[in-house]
């Protein structure tokens, strides 16, 4: 296994949008171990392909306490929300940055698993906010989005100033 290298707010790979994968392969596989080694070091709940800078539609998930619950979702797509709730997000690629944001409290979410079969999936409260954030990500965006311009522009500021000082 391998710990791969978490992109960075405001890097431009962050925004593109990732596409659908195909046949599930070994190297599919290896991809999905990897990032939830990568997730767990970081650590974090949730990572994103793209995040890795692979742009294919792979997401890791685990909101368990213990790290023991790693769910992969493969070309994942949200088929049904409901209600609304504020969370306040955090993100591997904004380090340091928590925000309030609005989602909806209930989804339901269609993916492929590592065998390659179709399964749904009804999450809440945690789970909902985690796989939206996460999907989002595959589409190039990002939680700051959700927020305010303002504090958008400072926490890149703040960002780019860290980025430059650690080159």
């Amino acid at each position: 296994m391998t710990l791969l290298n978490i992109l960075c707010f405001p890097d431009p790979r962050l925004r593109k949008k990732a596409t659908d994968i195909g046949a599930i392969t070994a190297k599919t596989r290896q991809l999905a171990e990897d990032m939830i080694e990568t997730m767990y070091a970081a650590p974090g709940i949730g990572l994103a392909a793209n995040q890795v800078n692979v742009q294919k539609r792979m997401v890791v998930i685990d909101i368990s306490e213990d790290k023991s619950e790693p769910m992969v979702f493969i070309n994942p797509e949200i088929i049904d929300k409901q209600g609304e709730r504020e969370y306040e997000e955090g993100c591997l690629s904004v380090p340091e940055a928590h925000e309030m944001v609005m989602r909806a409290d209930t989804v339901r979410v269609k993916a492929l698993d590592l065998d390659g079969e179709v399964f749904e999936l009804a999450a809440e409260g945690l789970l909902a906010t985690c796989i939206q954030h996460e999907i989002d990500h595959l589409d190039g965006k990002l939680f700051v989005d959700y927020i305010s311009n303002l504090k958008r522009q400072r926490i890149k500021k703040r960002l780019e100033k860290q980025q430059k000082q650690q080159h």
